[in-house]
C-alpha cells in the first residue's frame, strides 16, 4: 500500500513520466529537431532513450555542440559526433514516419561519410518511412541507395540541394509516392523523366525548382501528375536549355517560372484548369524567343494568371498570336500601365468568348487609344490603381456587362482617404444601378 502511494505521488510530482513510452515519443516528435529531443535523455534514468522511439526525425549536421569549432575544411564534413548521434538515433527498429536530414559529405566516391548517409537512409527506408526530406551537400558526385527507390511505403519526397546525381537504379518502383520536390538537383541524361517520374504510377504533385546550377531539367513528363510547379532561374545554364517540353495528360493546375526561350517543342496540357505564367527575357537565352507553342498548349484553361513581365513577353514574343482560350473564365494579369499591356488585354478579351472574372494590378492610366472588344465580363477587381479618376471612368465604360467592381488604390496614394471618397462618387454615378461596387 505504501508502494502505491508512493507511486501515485511521484505521478502528481511528474505527471508527463507517468505517460507510456508511445504518447511521449509522440511529443518529442513535436520538437523543431531530434537533437532537441535527445536533450530529454539527461532528466532521468526513464528518459534515457526515449529520444530513439521518436517516430519523425529532424536531423541536421550544422547543429554543433558548442564543444565543436567550424573551419573552413570542415565545410562539407560532417563531425563524428554527428555519426555517433545519428547511428543511436536509428539503433531501434520502430516504424518511422519521417525524416528530414540536412547533411555535408566528402566530395570522393569512396568517402566513408557517403556510405554512412547510404545507410541511415536504407534504415529509414526499411521501416516505412512515409516521408523523406533529403537535403545533402555534395561537391562531388551522390549516388543515393538502390533501397530508397525502392520503397512501398514513400509518400512523400523531397531531393536537394544544388546535387550532382549519380545514375538512378534502372527499376525504380515507388508505387506510394504521391508528392515529389526536385531542389537543383543535376540527374543523368534521361534519369528524371525516363526512370525516377516513370517509376511513380501514382504521383500527383510535382515540383521542380533549380537555381544557379548547370543541367537545367528541359522535360518533364508524367502521365499521373496533376499539380507541377516549375521554377528555374539558372542563367549559366541557359545557353544549354534553349527548349523546353511539357508531356503532362493529367496535369490540371501549373505554376511556371522561367526565362522565355525560342522553342517549346511539346506541350501536352489537355487536362490544364489553371496556370500561373511568370516568363521573362533573357539576354543568354540565344536566339530569339518565341513562346507561340507554349501559350497554345494553355488554350484549355479556365483560369490564367500572367505576372507583368509575362505580358511583355507575351506581346513581343508569342509570333502567332493568341489561341482562341474557350475555357477561360478568370484572367488576372499585371502590367496593364503600359500601351502594350492595354493591347495584349484587348487581344485577350477578344480571344476568349467566355470570360468573366478580370483581376488587373498595377493599372496607371489607361490608354484611350486602345480600345476593348465587346465582352461578358461581370467581376472586375482592380489592384493597386494609381491612376486618375478620369482614366478610370473611361476604363470602365469599356464594360457593359459588369456586377461587381472592387478598386484597392495602392498605398502610395496620398491622401488616400479623399481619394477613396473620390473614387466611391465616381463609380456611384458612373456604373449602371445593378453593379455593386467597392473600394479599399
Amino acid at each position: 500500500m505504501d508502494a502505491k502511494r508512493f507511486e501515485l505521488r511521484s505521478c502528481w510530482r511528474d505527471s508527463i513520466s507517468c505517460l507510456p513510452d508511445e504518447v511521449l515519443s509522440n511529443i518529442l516528435s513535436l520538437l523543431p529537431t531530434t537533437k532537441q529531443a535527445a536533450s530529454t535523455c539527461i532528466l532521468s534514468k526513464r528518459w534515457r532513450y526515449l529520444f530513439t522511439l521518436v517516430n519523425n526525425l529532424y536531423i541536421d549536421d550544422s547543429e554543433k555542440d558548442d564543444s565543436e569549432t567550424t573551419t573552413t575544411t570542415t565545410t562539407y564534413l560532417f563531425p563524428e559526433s554527428f555519426k555517433s548521434f545519428v547511428d543511436a538515433t536509428l539503433s531501434q527498429t520502430h516504424p518511422i514516419n519521417k525524416l528530414s536530414l540536412r547533411c555535408h559529405v566528402g566530395k570522393d566516391e569512396d568517402d566513408p561519410q557517403k556510405a554512412c548517409v547510404s545507410g541511415w537512409i536504407t534504415n529509414v527506408a526499411n521501416r516505412g518511412a512515409r516521408e523523406l526530406d533529403l537535403r545533402i551537400k555534395d561537391k562531388g558526385i551522390h549516388y543515393l541507395p538502390p533501397r530508397l527507390f525502392a520503397s512501398e511505403t514513400l509518400v512523400k519526397l523531397t531531393i536537394g540541394t544544388r546535387l550532382y546525381l549519380g545514375t538512378i537504379p534502372p527499376n525504380v518502383s515507388l508505387p506510394s509516392l504521391k508528392t515529389l520536390f526536385i531542389d537543383t538537383v543535376f540527374f543523368e541524361y534521361g534519369d528524371l523523366c525516363c526512370v525516377l517520374l516513370a517509376g511513380c504510377p501514382v504521383l500527383e504533385e510535382l515540383t521542380v525548382h533549380h537555381h544557379n546550377f548547370s543541367a537545367t531539367p528541359h522535360t518533364i513528363a508524367s502521365r499521373t501528375v496533376k499539380r507541377l510547379s516549375v521554377h528555374y532561374d539558372s542563367p549559366i545554364d541557359v545557353d544549354n536549355c534553349s527548349f523546353m517540353s511539357f508531356d503532362l495528360p493529367k496535369l490540371v493546375y501549373l505554376e511556371y517560372s522561367h526565362c522565355a526561350l525560342r522553342e517549346y517543342r511539346q506541350v501536352s496540357l489537355e487536362s490544364l484548369v489553371e496556370a500561373k505564367l511568370d516568363l521573362y527575357p533573357d539576354r543568354n537565352a540565344g536566339e530569339r524567343p518565341d513562346v507561340t507553342d507554349l501559350i497554345m498548349g494553355m488554350r484549355n484553361v479556365d483560369i490564367l494568371h500572367l505576372s507583368p513581365v509575362s505580358v511583355d513577353v507575351i506581346y513581343f514574343y508569342c509570333w502567332d498570336g493568341l489561341p482562341v482560350f474557350n475555357n477561360l473564365v478568370t484572367l488576372s494579369m499585371g502590367g496593364i500601365k503600359s500601351k502594350r499591356g492595354c493591347k495584349l488585354l484587348a487581344y485577350l478579351l477578344k480571344q476568349s468568348p467566355k470570360l468573366e472574372t478580370l483581376i488587373i494590378q498595377d493599372l496607371n492610366g489607361y490608354h484611350r487609344s486602345v480600345s476593348m472588344p465587346l465582352n461578358k465580363v461581370k467581376m472586375l477587381h482592380i489592384l493597386d490603381y494609381h491612376g486618375t479618376a478620369l482614366e478610370l471612368k473611361t476604363f470602365l465604360q469599356e464594360f457593359h456587362c459588369l456586377v461587381m467592381v472592387q478598386l484597392d488604390i495602392t498605398e502610395a496614394v496620398e491622401d488616400s482617404v479623399q481619394t477613396k471618397r473620390d473614387l466611391m462618387m465616381l463609380l456611384g454615378a458612373s456604373l449602371p444601378s445593378k453593379c455593386q461596387f467597392r473600394v479599399t
